[in-house]
């Protein structure tokens, strides 16, 4: 059994070590990630823009989400996963909001679920879904399905009554019970602050080294968009580089009949 406080771990801060999460959509990566013991891994409704090419999380699908988590459990079977609930499966009515949530953990065997905000419906949510066994990470600073609302990709909490308001929703939502928050693209001097204030672990994206955790999309980790660099982001490797060279080579090796070669041949 995957235990949420083993893994994200409530009480005293800071803790014995930073935690790692990685967000990713299929079993092939899921697979390395629990090789390489990542804490952690998120199914995002990133996926949208990742993985369909879309401008935005919204058009994400709680299907498409379900069909993705089960794909990355194949992968990592031992790993604690957590999948996003998209953009108007929880919303709607605490109703659909419950129902859609039991569907993600029924279906697809993941540990816990993942919404934005910090509003009081969704402080209600919380409180409803961890009474009934379904762990909740919140998700509050800028909440990608909220992108209409926030005018782009912009760092959130810098004015004092937006420091303040996110403070406020970090310490609601790790008392309604959420098990986690992720601080997304806020000031590192709030973040420090918000995570020395509550009492469950915060991860981090693009909000300073003082979390308790970070998480990053395997994709921008590995350099694979070579037009994706934000000021947060670190890569670890070449890899827009690394494939297309592969690419390129084999394609060469076909066409010059180098491959498949006698050790390629039955």
């Amino acid at each position: 059994m995957r235990d949420v406080h083993k893994v994200f771990p409530r009480g005293n801060k800071p803790l014995p070590r930073k935690i790692s999460v990685l967000t990713c959509y299929d079993f092939t990566f899921a697979k390395l990630l629990e090789e390489a013991e990542v804490d952690s891994i998120l199914v995002g409704d990133s996926l949208g823009m990742v993985v369909q090419g879309q401008r935005s999380t919204l058009p994400v699908t709680l299907d498409e989400m379900i069909y993705h988590a089960k794909a990355a459990r194949r992968g990592a079977p031992k790993t604690f996963i957590v999948t996003d609930l998209p953009f108007l499966s929880y919303q709607v009515s605490l109703e659909d909001a419950i129902q859609n949530a039991g569907r993600v953990m029924k279906e697809t065997d993941c540990d816990a679920v993942k919404i934005e905000g910090g509003s009081d419906e969704i402080l209600e949510l919380v409180r409803k879904l961890e009474r009934i066994g379904v762990p909740v990470m919140g998700h509050i600073g800028l909440t990608p399905q909220s992108i209409n609302v926030f005018g782009g990709h912009k760092v959130q909490g810098k004015a004092d009554q937006e420091s303040a308001k996110l403070l406020r929703e970090a310490k609601d939502l790790s008392n309604a019970g959420a098990f986690s928050v992720v601080l997304e693209l806020v000031p590192a001097h709030l973040a420090n602050e918000i995570t020395s204030s509550i009492h469950v672990p915060t991860i981090g994206i693009g909000a300073g080294p003082g979390t308790d955790g970070q998480v990053l999309v395997l994709y921008d980790l590995l350099g694979l968009n070579k037009d994706f660099h934000p000021k947060f982001l670190k890569t670890f490797l070449d890899g827009h580089g690394a494939v297309l060279g592969a690419i390129q080579k084999y394609k060469g090796e076909v066409e010059s009949g180098t491959y498949p070669g006698p050790e390629n041949s039955y």
